[in-house]
């Protein structure tokens, strides 16, 4: 991956970089919706300080399959969909409606981004 490719988060209340990640919005076509689904879980488990292993556990699944589900390397099955979904409080509807909002976010800005304009992104906590 270039440097060009990561985008950088930064704590706004420390003005330190958090971590690095693939952005996800990228150019080309459309992210795999196993990639959508696997952000969404992997930001509400995070948003709620829980760990892989307590969610999987919840599950009953190894913390490593969750974990390739929320980097999209995996393709759960609607039932397993579900089940994370149950664990982490989060209805299945939402899980659903994210992933539409963040494939539509995704197409509009690959339509407005000129080619070869560096990317700005502001995340607030």
């Amino acid at each position: 991956m270039a440097a060009s490719d990561r985008s950088v988060v930064v704590d706004i209340r420390t003005r330190r970089a958090v971590k690095e990640r693939a952005p996800e919005t990228p150019d080309g076509p459309d992210p795999l919706l196993r990639t959508v689904y696997g952000v969404i879980l992997r930001d509400e488990r995070l948003d709620q300080d829980r760990t892989l292993d307590d969610v999987a556990r919840a599950v009953g699944m190894s913390k490593q399959y969750l974990s390739e589900v929320e980097r999209g390397r995996k393709e759960p099955s609607s039932e397993m969909l579900h089940s994370v979904c149950d664990a982490l409080g989060l209805p299945i509807e939402q899980l659903l409606t994210r992933a539409v909002r963040r494939i539509t976010a995704s197409r509009r800005l690959a339509a407005h981004r000129p080619t070869g304009t560096p990317r700005v992104e502001l995340l607030a906590a």
